[in-house]
């Protein structure tokens, strides 16, 4: 089973982003569960998040979960390191839920700091899938220069597309993220981060819920 995610927008925190039609759709979701969710963080792994600098928490609300990030930044142009211009990072997790549900991802949303140099491009892109499922479903977001300042993405999975985990069952859920910079035609320092010093930065994804 693969998450069908699409990319919603690409948007800076300078812009408004509109939900319509499927967004909303996948937004109206079940009440959550009363009872307690809770998650586990099986593995952090990644060029992007080395040991010690992610995290990931539930919403007090049952409705998302959180995860921060330290160090993921990719760079390239200037004097960066030739290979810091592709930064990755695997988040497992295992959702543990009140008898009776089940749960599916309806969407994500990330935010991060962005410099581009004229000329320069970006690239955040990311997938889901639970353990023993197909992972080659990718959603993309690219940005150019020139910009400087805040960004931020959202990946909707569509109601018919929802991905529910087997009733009964505790699955780990995989996050797959990258960033990625290309200086192009300049030759200064460009980036794009999600990194937690860089102020409000996290991604945040969103559950649905139904009863088994």
């Amino acid at each position: 089973m693969t998450f069908r995610l699409t990319a919603l927008a690409s948007v800076t925190v300078l812009a408004a982003l509109t939900l319509s039609g499927p967004a909303q759709a996948a937004d109206a979701a079940l009440t959550p569960p009363s009872g307690q969710v809770t998650l586990d963080v099986q593995t952090v792994n990644g060029s992007g998040c080395p040991a010690g600098t992610a995290s990931a928490a539930m919403q007090s609300d049952n409705t998302a979960f959180k995860i921060s990030y330290t160090q993921y930044l990719a760079e390239d142009g200037g004097t960066t390191d030739p290979t810091a211009f592709r930064k990755n990072c695997q988040v497992n997790v295992l959702v543990h839920i009140p008898q009776g549900f089940t749960f599916a991802i309806a969407r994500a949303d990330y935010w991060g700091k962005m410099h581009l140099e004229s000329g320069a491009t970006a690239l955040e892109r990311a997938n889901y899938y639970f353990q023993g499922s197909s992972d080659n479903n990718y959603v993309d977001h690219t940005f150019t220069g020139p910009y400087d300042g805040s960004w931020r993405s959202t990946d909707i999975t569509e109601t018919a597309d929802l991905v529910w985990a087997p009733c009964g069952v505790t699955r780990s859920l995989n996050i797959n993220t990258e960033l990625r910079v290309n200086a192009g035609t300049s030759t200064r320092r460009s980036y794009i981060s999600m990194r937690a010093s860089d102020g409000e930065v996290y991604t945040l994804v969103q559950f649905q819920w139904k009863t088994c």
